[in-house]
């Protein structure tokens, strides 16, 4: 969520706010708020799909400060779109954002974009490091709100709407968190991370005094994610704001701060709601107060207890209750095991497809991975039917439907795609959503292989942690349009290969396996050639788009292994399996001076990994 114009507004008058010093304490920290900001690093490359290693490294860093500081982490993540989607215009309206700024981006423009896979690292980054966290059903904002009024401690974030939550522990904005700058204190207390952080009792005095309690019913009225200002402009137009604030649009901050002073004439938010309404006409009145009085509750505490979660792993939530979703796949999701796309394609039956920096005249890159999505809403969405006495016309058309919201060239559009007919052992009524789990192991694998088009026997000579991202890969090359390059494709097995080089030689959790001389060699090579000047650093657009599709495949091929259980192993995003600015310096390398195609050579072990890779693909 998010109030228009509050943070701002609040930033301009720094007298709302109190010097904190975080240590020895536990700390509610808004998950998306956090990987945003990590991700959005000064010298962070957008136009080459992400580095998720260097990513993964800043969750890492991050972490460390506050375990040297004696700080105890949770973090909270947002869910799904929520049954109600009542977020569905601002989601849309954002994803058209995300568009025009990767458009920029394709064309050499400045901007920011958050890379495909960015939220799975930062998950998988939190499995690593041992970090507690949960994934919400829906938006996360009032249990986050909710656990750290339990707990009596900070949240931790980026979204205004937290300045209108009564937070007992306190607000400290992401922004004003100086983790890269810890300080040690005089005396045993030991290091701290310097913070500032919101007063509500500041703010509230400021204006008036003004009640706590009107507060939700503020943000409401200035408009937040789910209400626009429109259905209060007849109030906005007659009423006279205090302090000579115009209505009208001079101004926001003169409008938001005039509401303020208004507001501060009531004790409590019921008698500010009549006074509203008096604005009004008297057959819009009703339904006004029903709207206000429905969005304010986004500001009271959640029924669902994260305390739970975080002592036995036990995630109740009524609305998933009323939503008929399985046990499992409430668990999966809480424990970050189920992507938030799974949850909307079950409840909502829509999705979103994020955008990446790709050749906007030619088709979406998610085009390519169609068919895995199919197989994902086939098993998401399957109707009961016996297959014997149903023609397969009749089949087709009891087919379900889901609607996804992509690029079509430069514009958001929505598509209606068919979910995929299953083999008969995922349409037998014994085995519904909610007994997935119980269809036997082999079978879930051959389901995901078939779908990806390649046999395990193919996938027997590859390291377990890579088959999966080897399928893909195989799934790539005959499925793109274009045809992939040969170049493209040795690029990407080059990167894949430096990854795993870096994990055997630089990896400081698994101290256990040391790396063979030659490997250690080989590694101090690979980041002398990675330090020299790139002669040609042209970005090239059907490269990127290219590599866009890749990793729209393996998104998907993730989803589906995790909805049936991981019958294959869960790649490792964030050691370095795909490294945006890699990948494409190797690629124009490649065309230029094949021999970089030897970069590991000195490395018996990388030399035949990268050989098993290049034939897999290939046979």
């Amino acid at each position: 969520m998010g109030v228009q114009g509050l943070t701002g507004f609040v930033e301009e008058r720094g007298v709302f706010f109190t010097e904190l010093r975080v240590r020895d304490t536990k700390l509610v920290i808004d998950g998306s708020s956090l990987y945003h900001r990590l991700c959005f690093a000064p010298d962070a490359d957008f136009r080459r799909g992400g580095d998720y290693g260097a990513f993964a490294a800043a969750v890492r860093d991050f972490f460390g400060v506050l375990r040297a500081c004696g700080v105890a982490p949770f973090v909270v993540l947002d869910g799904g779109r929520g049954a109600e989607d009542r977020k569905l215009p601002t989601l849309r309206s954002r994803a058209a954002e995300q568009l025009r700024a990767a458009h920029g981006l394709s064309r050499g423009a400045g901007g920011c974009l958050v890379p495909l896979l960015t939220r799975e690292a930062f998950v998988q980054a939190l499995g690593r490091l041992g970090v507690p966290f949960v994934q919400c059903f829906a938006e996360a904002d009032r249990e986050i709100a909710g656990l750290a009024n339990r707990w009596g401690c900070p949240v931790l974030s980026l979204d205004s709407d937290f300045f209108v939550f009564d937070l007992a522990g306190g607000y400290c904005p992401l922004s004003h968190f100086q983790w890269q700058s810890v300080r040690a204190a005089a005396g045993p207390q030991g290091c701290y991370v310097p913070a500032r952080c919101f007063s509500t009792e500041r703010f509230c005095r400021h204006f008036g005094p003004l009640s706590k309690a009107l507060l939700p019913l503020f943000a409401v009225m200035n408009g937040n994610d789910y209400i626009g200002l429109e259905a209060l402009e007849a109030f906005f137009s007659k009423v006279r704001l205090p302090r000579g604030s115009a209505a009208g649009r001079a101004g926001k901050h003169l409008r938001l701060q005039g509401l303020l002073h208004w507001l501060a004439q009531f004790a409590e938010p019921a008698e500010a709601v009549d006074n509203v309404l008096k604005y009004l006409k008297k057959h819009q009145r009703e339904e006004i107060r029903e709207l206000l009085c429905t969005s304010m509750e986004d500001y009271a505490p959640s029924e669902v207890n994260l305390e739970d979660f975080f002592q036995n792993g036990s995630y109740e939530c009524e609305a998933a209750r009323k939503a008929d979703v399985p046990q499992w796949v409430l668990d999966a999701l809480a424990k970050g095991k189920l992507a938030p796309f799974v949850i909307n394609a079950l409840i909502l039956r829509s999705t979103f497809l994020r955008v990446q920096v790709e050749n906007m005249q030619r088709p979406s890159a998610h085009s390519t991975a169609l068919p895995v999505r199919q197989v994902i809403y086939g098993l998401l969405l399957r109707v009961s039917r016996s297959t014997e006495d149903a023609s397969p016309s009749k089949q087709t058309s009891e087919l379900p439907i889901v609607c996804e919201f992509d690029r079509c060239q430069k514009t958001l559009k929505k598509t209606f795609v068919q979910a995929a007919s299953l083999p008969p052992d995922f349409c037998d009524d014994r085995f519904p959503l909610d007994k997935l789990m119980e269809v036997p192991v082999l079978d879930r694998q051959v389901l995901l292989l078939e779908t990806l088009g390649v046999k395990m026997s193919f996938l027997e000579p590859i390291p377990s942690h890579l088959q999966l991202p080897v399928a893909v890969t195989c799934y790539w090359i005959r499925r793109s349009e274009p045809k992939v390059k040969l170049n493209q494709l040795k690029a990407l097995l080059l990167m894949i290969v430096s990854g795993e080089l870096q994990r055997i030689t630089d990896d400081d959790t698994d101290t256990t396996v040391l790396p063979a001389e030659d490997d250690n060699v080989t590694y101090k090579e690979f980041l002398k050639w990675k330090e020299k000047k790139l002669q040609n650093n042209d970005f090239d657009l059907d490269a990127a788009h290219s590599f866009c599709q890749w990793q729209c495949c393996l998104q998907m091929g993730l989803y589906l292994n995790q909805l049936l259980g991981t019958p294959l192993s869960e790649p490792d995003l964030s050691s370095r399996l795909y490294t945006g600015t890699l990948v494409h310096r190797l690629y124009q390398e490649l065309k230029s001076a094949p021999s970089v195609e030897n970069l590991f050579i000195l490395s018996p072990k990388m030399t035949k990994l990268y050989l098993v890779l290049l034939n897999t693909v290939e046979s």
